[in-house]
């Protein structure tokens, strides 16, 4: 199905027919996978450049680390590390870029400087007011599922339609036209055991249903190296394979650190897919 993403500035997103990728880029010393390389301004553009050029059409800038074990940091650092690196990469105009932040003044801020997304990993529910810059400016919207601070329900994908139809109201209540939307199952958000993120791949179809299209972050995560022995940064072909996967179940955005292999692996997909398409109208 396509789907055109309305986003900040007057940018738009088709979504279906080919998967688009988001490359991560963590302005941190922190992140799991990769905290310290690009943790200086220059060293964050040179991978954003990196990312692109091996097919990226997003790339989505963290100041603060998302991970379990990570300490917090203040609203100031986060934006300290992370504007620059927008304006920057706004300035050179060749991505869409994409804010990683549950805060509403750096969500206001990154689309002040430029952004076109905004990507919140708690799905609204940490500081709803974010809810309100999305509206306020047109930005593009990732909501993102997460266990973490509550109490989960025993089936995940009825967790995952609790969860995201709370952060939907949220949403709809601030304003935000629902084809600024996109959904994210948030593996590895207190989905704590390999299981559980297979189960929520297994079962990924079911989430059509919220009627919104849908992002997948296997990236690098916990489960993959469960199930492959391979330590974080070895985890770029299990990803891949996770990727493929969920775009056979409808995921139409893929967000990764490994750009080229993810591009590479999606670019087969689709090509069966566009093949099964073809096929099935003759």
């Amino acid at each position: 199905m396509m789907r055109r993403w309305q986003l900040a500035h007057g940018r738009h997103l088709d979504l279906g027919a080919r998967a688009v990728v988001m490359g991560i880029l963590n302005v941190t010393p922190n992140s799991f996978s990769d905290g310290g390389r690009f943790d200086t301004t220059q060293n964050a553009i040179r991978q954003a450049h990196r990312m692109v050029e091996e097919g990226a059409a997003i790339v989505d800038v963290g100041g603060e680390s998302t991970g379990p074990k990570a300490a917090p940091i203040s609203a100031k650092e986060e934006q300290a590390r992370a504007l620059p690196v927008i304006e920057a990469l706004v300035e050179w105009g060749k991505a869409l870029v994409s804010i990683d932040t549950y805060r509403e003044e750096t969500a206001r801020l990154a689309v002040a400087a430029g952004a076109h997304i905004v990507n919140d990993v708690w799905g609204l529910q940490r500081e709803p007011g974010i809810a309100r810059v999305a509206a306020e400016t047109g930005a593009g919207l990732v909501i993102m599922h997460t266990g973490r601070d509550r109490q989960k329900l025993d089936d995940p994908i009825e967790d995952q339609f609790v969860f995201l139809k709370k952060s939907l109201e949220i949403a709809r209540h601030a304003g935000i036209d629902d084809d600024h939307i996109v959904l994210d199952p948030g593996f590895g958000f207190a989905k704590e055991t390999a299981e559980a993120n297979v189960d929520i791949m297994v079962r990924f179809e079911e989430l059509h249903a919220l009627g919104f299209p849908l992002m997948a972050g296997t990236s690098r995560k916990r489960f993959i190296g469960t199930i492959t022995g391979r330590e974080a940064p070895d985890r770029a072909a299990g990803t891949a394979a996770t990727s493929v996967i969920l775009r056979l179940k409808g995921a139409q955005l893929f967000r990764v650190h490994d750009v080229a292999i993810n591009v590479d692996a999606l670019a087969m997909a689709d090509a069966m897919l566009a093949r099964d398409s073809q096929m099935a109208r003759h």
